[in-house]
């Protein structure tokens, strides 16, 4: 019998934005998705990803309302470099809103430096310390 009596899994995220062709060219770029299916005014499914474990997809859609409040689930990107990543990303239109001090040990000594896509949605860099700090 399986632990997932459902058989469920996840394998892709959908992202509610006002400008769908802006947003799935950023994450495009962010993340590396080769292909891209949808008509770039309502809906724009990402997938295809050059680097193996990004996500199966992501999926841009429009609605019309804008966002209100902080996003109650959001991504985490593992950078191999972070600050490059972070710069990389800026490059491509996101702010970042915290990043950690030098020296600060981070959560479960990972260091977030949480940033937002175009739009004002939330995503964390996590950034791992080196195989020598870890153990």
């Amino acid at each position: 019998m399986s632990d997932n009596p459902l058989e469920l899994r996840a394998s892709g995220v959908t992202m509610d934005c006002a400008d769908v062709a802006r947003m799935a060219d950023f994450w495009q770029a962010a993340l590396g998705f080769r292909s891209r299916a949808g008509d770039e005014r309502t809906a724009v499914t990402l997938s295809d990803a050059a680097q193996p474990r990004v996500m199966n997809h992501l999926t841009l859609q429009k609605v019309p309302e804008g966002k209100t409040a902080k996003h109650r689930v959001h991504l985490d990107l593992f950078p191999a470099d972070g600050q490059r990543a972070r710069d990389r990303l800026v490059e491509l239109g996101a702010t970042v809103l915290r990043q950690p001090a030098d020296g600060d040990p981070g959560h479960f000594g990972f260091q977030a430096i949480v940033m937002q896509d175009p739009e004002g949605g939330e995503f964390c860099l996590v950034v791992r310390p080196p195989k020598a700090e870890r153990g």
